[in-house]
């Protein structure tokens, strides 16, 4: 089943806690703090893959998260998780659906990206000694793990797309010059999805996509316009199929310039693509009537051939047409590549803000350090406080006015100020 669109969660893996150890042997008094680090969660990658050609997959499944790290015992780290990839077609758009924010466009195959990264195993007290601190009885909790309700969109990435009224031919077309075996009747409407065919001329091979019929309004979405609109936004080259001889009895010219208004209306930068019209279905229409439709045709300065699908009369020569329109474009290089997550610097700011409970501290750095951090742990909760007073925070808290015993939120978690100076 072709879908095209599809929401779903997407989380990493939790990372494991660090342990509290100490290294205890016989005939060694002193062993000191030997606590081991917990393993990383893991990511959460997607991959594009030009076999894959629906979202399907994801719309039946529409959760999918990365196993947590496993938490340090003794003196032995806790094992790493398996990422995990989830494959989805070339010319797949992930957006954030909470902001609309786009995260990333993949498009290009073998493309990967890390969608949500894993969250850090957390350190064993072997981490925190120090001249001063010989015996550290707490470690890190594991960093928690990424969580993004994600957009997909499909725009289908081919090389010449099939555009035009319902029932001009389109189908008939794509089924004559591949091996494409679209849905093909004498009403409007057939092609309710687009079908994909690969086409070989001489040297030369390009993928063609036959889109569902347009009409008017379909820029506003009439018709499930925006459906079928935003996968002409991927193709290079736009051949317009336009019926000669239409059953309704309407102008060819001014069918011919509905489609191109809906198009301009929808995105100025497709309009723009390099455009072959295909006047097809010449095999029906009187040779007198045609010499005039042809005439008009020419006067709007765009390549123009005619054919027939159902005969193959023209065909060569359109093809010969797109093949030199393609040579002409640049395509885009197919040439694998990974991305990390988003990371900015950002990450390492924070903000105190007053508020009516007391003060609120936001920041990614100031509240994933506080997620990691046993907090039922005395040591490890003074061990903090002295962290933020290194980072500033406390420093801004006490310039806004913070007294002892004022209510401070950071993340999911409240404290009462306490000014150690």
């Amino acid at each position: 089943m072709f879908l095209d669109e599809a929401v779903v969660v997407f989380a990493s893996g939790r990372g494991g806690s660090g342990a509290v150890s100490f290294h205890r042997e016989k005939h060694v008094p002193r062993g000191g703090p030997n606590g081991a680090d917990g393993g990383r969660g893991g990511d959460l990658i997607l991959i594009a893959d030009r076999n894959r050609r629906t979202l399907y997959d994801l719309k039946l499944q529409q959760h999918l998260e990365a196993k947590d790290g496993e938490h340090g015992v003794g003196n032995k780290r806790g094992k790493d998780a398996k990422d995990v990839e989830v494959k989805v077609p070339v010319g797949t758009v992930v957006t954030d659906s909470e902001t609309g924010e786009m995260i990333v466009d993949m498009a290009t195959n073998g493309m990967k990206y890390v969608l949500c990264k894993g969250g850090k195993g957390g350190f064993g007290n072997n981490h925190y000694t120090s001249s001063v601190r010989q015996a550290p009885n707490f470690a890190q909790k594991g960093a928690p793990p990424e969580r993004i309700v994600a957009k997909l969109e499909l725009k289908l990435l081919a090389d010449v797309g099939l555009i035009g009224l319902p029932n001009a031919g389109k189908s008939t077309l794509i089924s004559r010059i591949s091996a494409a075996k679209p849905k093909i009747a004498d009403y409007a409407f057939t092609t309710i999805i687009p079908n994909l065919g690969v086409v070989k001329y001489q040297d030369e091979t390009f993928v063609v996509a036959d889109m569902p019929g347009l009409i008017q309004g379909a820029s506003m979405g009439v018709g499930l316009g925006h459906q079928f609109l935003k996968h002409v936004e991927r193709n290079r080259v736009l051949v317009h199929v336009v019926d000669c001889c239409p059953a309704d009895e309407s102008d060819p010219v001014e069918n011919y310039r509905l489609i191109e208004d809906e198009l301009r209306l929808y995105s100025e930068q497709v309009w723009m693509r390099p455009r072959i019209i295909a006047l097809n279905k010449v095999d029906i229409i009187p040779s007198g009537d045609f010499d005039a439709l042809r005439q008009r045709f020419e006067g709007l300065g765009i390549p123009m051939y005619p054919i027939s699908g159902f005969t193959g009369q023209g065909m060569q020569n359109l093809l010969r047409e797109i093949a030199e329109t393609l040579v002409a474009t640049k395509p885009e290089a197919d040439i694998p590549m990974i991305l990390p997550a988003l990371r900015t610097g950002h990450d390492l700011a924070f903000d105190v803000a007053e508020c009516e409970d007391g003060f609120v501290v936001t920041g990614k750095r100031i509240e994933r350090l506080v997620a990691m951090t046993d907090l039922e742990n005395d040591e490890a909760v003074r061990y903090l406080h002295r962290r933020l007073e290194r980072i500033g925070v406390i420093n801004k808290l006490r310039d806004l006015g913070a007294q002892e015993g004022d209510t401070v939120s950071i993340g999911e978690v409240s404290f009462a100020f306490t000014d150690e100076s």
